[in-house]
């Protein structure tokens, strides 16, 4: 199989790899975050209801985003599994069953979302903020397709090292959008939907980016010409088996937000939830350092396991662990000492002062949680890498959902806790989950590398 600099950096030194990666990924979602942050600092201006409405459409547009990076997980996985074992033909061929599937599911999902969005939204406890969730809702999930594709087409980047090519549309969204959001809410008067119609404009530009190198400019390592394609329900099934346990993850994720946002509803009322939207997001770019290493993880993994090179896969582990808790380590007290600056600039109209303490407080108690993400993050990326989507899945529906909930409701509603015990019970839920993820992915490492001493 030929080579170029990329395809020799991914199958070279796993710890190389891993740093190589790893910082073009935290960058690009970094600058997805803070799109994010953006359209909640544009908004909060408008005031605490329509904040608390981007926080109800937050879990619906995880899902979305969570279906584009679960199928890119599942393209990703599998196209680094043939690299590893040398075989470039199947690896263009799996890179265009992934671009297909990508087009279906956007179709399903933008039909789906726009039909029921009214009804989830009231299921989600939107009442209050109903119009506005409504008016920024319909507009962003029109745009599904340019939100859903790109991230499967940068998983079969990274699959072949190509960084730059899954990164760089992402900071021309993102920084375009950062442009465009104050123009569209204020400068238009669009308000609400206008940082929708922003969001959705510059995903677009994103996508048109990578569909020029792939089909026009035609010099990525893998080919998509028609030659290359031969239609094979295994490939499809290949990455189904990894990218939809790993969008499920997503869609896990953004249940818990629902859920979440409705017993905060429940103890608070609508103030809590604009303070746990605003300082949540705070916190997930918290966690950029360690998922960012963590996805690097699959690309290294996939190769490592698909070359056979068990020992290699060991080292990919502990490596991405080591590095994302050292950042997160650095990150928690950066965000526990600078919690009331960071609080301001979501507190800086009028109509949301009221916000800031509140959310400086959430800061300083759930910073916490980024603690302990890299072991749960990379555990669950390796076993993508290696094509075990479904175990993935499991650990983080056991991790992320089931312990995260029981716990929150034990504390926040049985001790009658309030807003404070639904926020110790996601950290004592994620603390052990986390740990019995890292175990397992352990265990079946060593069990991977005494089979094959066999």
């Amino acid at each position: 199989m030929e080579k170029n600099s990329n395809i020799e950096m991914i199958t070279g030194d796993p710890k190389k790899a891993i740093n190589k990666l790893a910082i073009p990924i935290i960058a690009s979602m970094f600058l997805i975050f803070a799109n994010n942050i953006i359209d909640s600092i544009w908004v909060a201006g408008l005031g605490a209801d329509p904040l608390a409405a981007l926080g109800y459409i937050t879990p619906l547009f995880m899902i979305l985003v969570g279906i584009g990076n679960g199928i890119g997980a599942g393209a990703n996985s599998l196209i680094s599994r043939y690299i590893g074992a040398q075989n470039k033909h199947n690896a263009n061929n799996a890179a265009i069953h992934s671009l297909i599937i990508s087009v279906i599911i956007s179709i399903l999902v933008t039909i789906v979302l726009l039909v029921f969005l009214k009804d989830l939204l009231n299921i989600m406890g939107a009442a209050s903020v109903l119009s506005y969730a409504m008016e920024y809702g319909v507009v962003m999930f029109s745009w599904s397709f340019a939100v859903l594709i790109p991230p499967i087409i940068g998983g079969a980047f990274r699959a072949e090292g190509d960084i730059k090519r899954a990164t760089i549309p992402i900071a021309v969204t993102a920084i375009t959008n950062m442009i465009l959001d104050p123009i569209f809410i204020y400068g238009l008067n669009l308000k609400v939907a206008g940082a929708a119609w922003a969001t959705g404009l510059t995903a677009l530009i994103g996508l048109i980016l990578m569909l020029y190198w792939i089909f026009i400019k035609k010099d990525t390592y893998l080919s998509s010409t028609r030659k290359d394609f031969e239609n094979n329900l295994t490939m499809y099934k290949d990455i189904l088996v990894v990218g939809i346990p790993a969008s499920l993850e997503q869609l896990v994720l953004a249940a818990l937000s629902i859920i979440v946002n409705f017993m905060l509803t429940i103890v608070s009322g609508s103030v809590a939830v604009a303070v746990y939207t605003a300082g949540w997001r705070i916190i997930s770019i918290g966690m950029l350092p360690a998922i960012g290493v963590g996805t690097a993880a699959i690309s290294v993994a996939g190769v490592a396991y698909g070359s056979r090179k068990y020992e290699n896969l060991r080292v990919t582990l502990r490596y991405a662990v080591k590095i994302g808790l050292i950042s997160s380590i650095v990150v928690c007290a950066i965000l526990y000492l600078f919690a009331p600056q960071i609080a301001l600039i979501f507190s800086y109209s009028e109509s949301s002062a009221q916000l800031a303490p509140l959310i400086a407080a959430f800061l300083q108690l759930m910073c916490l949680f980024i603690l302990y993400v890299p072991f749960g993050a990379s555990a669950g990326n390796v076993f993508q890498g290696v094509g075990k989507g479904t175990t993935s899945f499991i650990l983080t529906l056991f991790r992320e959902f089931i312990l995260v909930l029981i716990f929150s409701y034990i504390l926040g509603f049985i001790l009658n806790w309030g807003e404070f015990g639904i926020y110790c019970g996601m950290l004592l839920g994620g603390l052990i989950g986390s740990v019995i993820a890292y175990i397992y992915i352990e265990l079946y490492i060593k069990e991977l590398i005494r089979n094959k001493s066999k």
